[in-house]
C-alpha cells in the first residue's frame, strides 16, 4: 500500500521549463530575472507594495527584525504557540522572545493579552517600552498567522503602535489568505515575512520573502540581505548576511506563483473535506476558523476534544499503520530548551492544545481518493471505541 504523506509540493507547471530556461542563460546564482519576477509577484500577491526575497523565512525574519532595530539584550513579543524558528530569528538578533499565550479560538497571538501585558508589565522610559520585570526594552511585538489563518492585527497592531512598538507579521504559511478581505501584508504590520519551504503551498524548495510598503524600510532589508555591501566595489558598511535567493529557487517560486489561487483553493477544499467529514465524530474538533479571515489552510487535521496526553499518540500510530502520515503540532516555545528561561505569561491555552492537535495529509494535489482513504482511516478508529 502506498504510504500518503503529509506534504508534497505540486510541481505540475512551468517548474522545469524555467529552471531550463536558467540553466541556458547562466543565471542561477543571487541575481536574474527570475528573482525580479518572483519579488514583484509576491509583493502583488500580498498586498504590499514591496518585497525582498530571501534564502528562507527564518532569514526573512532575522532581517526583518534587525532592520526594525531589534538588537542585543531587547525583547520581542512572541506568540509560545509557533514554530522554533519565529524565536530562533529574535535569539539571532542577540535579544529574546517574550512569549504570551495564544487565543483559543484563533490559535493565534491573543491582542487583548498583548494589550494587558504593555499595560501592566512595561513602563516607558525615554521614550522606551520596557519590561518592568527585566529593565529590557520591548522593541518589537512579532504576530504569526498560525497555519495560515491570519491574526487579529487591528487590535495587535493598535496596542503596539499605541506605544512606539513596531510589528513583524510572521506569515510563513498563509500568502493566499485574508482578513476582512484584505491580503496578510496590508494588514498593517511594518514588515511580513514568508516561508517557500518545501511543505509550504507555495515553494521554491527554499527561500523565504521580506514584504512591507515603505521604500526605505526595504531597502534597509535588501542591503541586509545582501551583505551590506556599498555598489560595485568591495565597500561594506555594517555587518550584513549573505541572505539572497538564487534565481534557480526564484524560477520555480515564479512557477508556482502562477498558480497561486488554485493551488490555495485546493488546500480549502481538503480542510472543508476533513471538517465535513469528522462534524458528527463528538471526540474532536476541526482546525480554527473565522468569520473575519479566510485562512490559507496550509495544513489540515482536528483537535481532540479529550485531555488524554496519549490519545493523539494512537491515533497518529493507527494512521501510519494504515500507510498515511499525521504528525504532532509544534511544541510551544516555552517547554523547549532553548526558551525556558524567557520571559513568559502563564500558558493555559497553550499548554492544553499542542498535545491534542494531529495534522492531517493535506498536500493540495492530494487526491480525492486518498482524501477518502484518510478519512476512512480516521473513522475507524474512532469507531471502535478504544479510548
Amino acid at each position: 500500500m502506498t504510504r500518503i504523506p503529509l506534504a508534497v509540493p505540486d510541481l505540475t507547471g512551468n517548474e522545469a521549463a524555467y529552471l531550463a530556461e536558467c540553466i541556458r542563460s547562466t543565471f542561477v546564482s543571487s541575481v536574474g530575472p527570475f528573482v525580479d519576477r518572483f519579488e514583484a509577484m509576491v509583493a502583488q500577491a500580498s498586498g504590499a507594495r514591496h518585497a525582498v526575497a530571501v534564502s528562507s523565512g527564518t532569514c526573512g525574519l532575522h532581517a526583518a527584525l534587525t532592520a526594525l532595530g531589534v538588537g542585543r539584550d531587547d525583547l520581542v513579543i512572541v506568540p509560545s504557540l509557533t514554530f522554533i524558528a519565529s524565536a530562533n530569528a529574535v535569539a539571532h538578533c542577540g535579544a529574546s522572545p517574550w512569549l504570551l499565550d495564544v487565543d483559543e479560538a484563533s490559535w493565534n497571538l491573543s491582542g487583548e493579552l498583548l494589550e494587558a501585558c504593555l499595560e501592566h508589565q512595561t513602563v516607558t522610559r525615554a521614550g522606551q517600552v520596557i519590561h518592568a520585570a527585566s529593565g529590557r526594552r520591548v522593541a518589537a511585538v512579532m504576530a504569526v498567522h498560525t497555519l495560515g489563518l491570519p491574526a487579529a492585527m487591528e487590535t495587535i497592531v493598535a496596542a503596539a503602535r499605541g506605544r512606539g512598538v513596531p510589528v513583524i507579521a510572521d506569515a510563513a504559511a498563509a500568502l493566499g489568505a485574508t482578513r476582512h478581505g484584505r491580503p496578510v501584508a496590508a494588514l498593517g504590520a511594518d514588515l511580513t515575512v514568508f516561508s517557500f519551504n518545501g511543505n509550504k503551498t507555495i515553494t521554491c524548495g527554499g527561500g523565504g520573502a521580506v514584504t512591507g510598503d515603505d521604500p526605505e524600510l526595504l531597502a534597509l532589508v535588501r542591503h541586509l540581505t545582501t551583505t551590506a555591501r556599498l555598489g560595485a566595489d568591495y565597500e561594506h558598511d555594517r555587518v550584513g548576511f549573505n541572505y539572497r535567493m538564487t534565481n534557480l529557487q526564484a524560477a520555480v517560486g515564479c512557477a508556482q506563483m502562477e498558480r497561486l489561487e488554485p493551488l490555495v483553493a485546493a488546500k480549502r477544499r481538503i480542510r472543508a473535506r476533513y471538517d465535513q467529514a469528522f462534524a458528527g465524530l463528538p471526540t474532536v474538533l476541526p482546525f480554527p476558523s473565522s468569520g473575519a479571515s479566510e485562512s490559507a489552510c496550509w495544513f489540515s487535521g482536528f483537535l481532540m476534544r479529550s485531555t488524554d496526553a496519549g490519545l493523539p499518540g494512537r491515533v497518529r500510530a493507527a494512521l501510519l499503520s494504515a500507510g498515511i502520515d499525521a504528525r504532532p503540532f509544534w511544541k510551544p516555545l516555552h517547554l523547549q530548551a532553548p526558551y525556558r528561561d524567557a520571559p513568559c505569561t502563564p500558558q493555559p491555552v497553550s499548554e492544553a492544545l499542542w498535545r491534542r492537535i494531529v495534522t492531517l495529509p493535506c498536500a493540495s494535489s492530494l487526491a480525492e481518493a486518498d482524501q477518502d482513504r484518510v478519512v476512512s482511516a480516521v473513522l475507524a478508529f474512532f469507531a471502535e471505541g478504544e479510548f
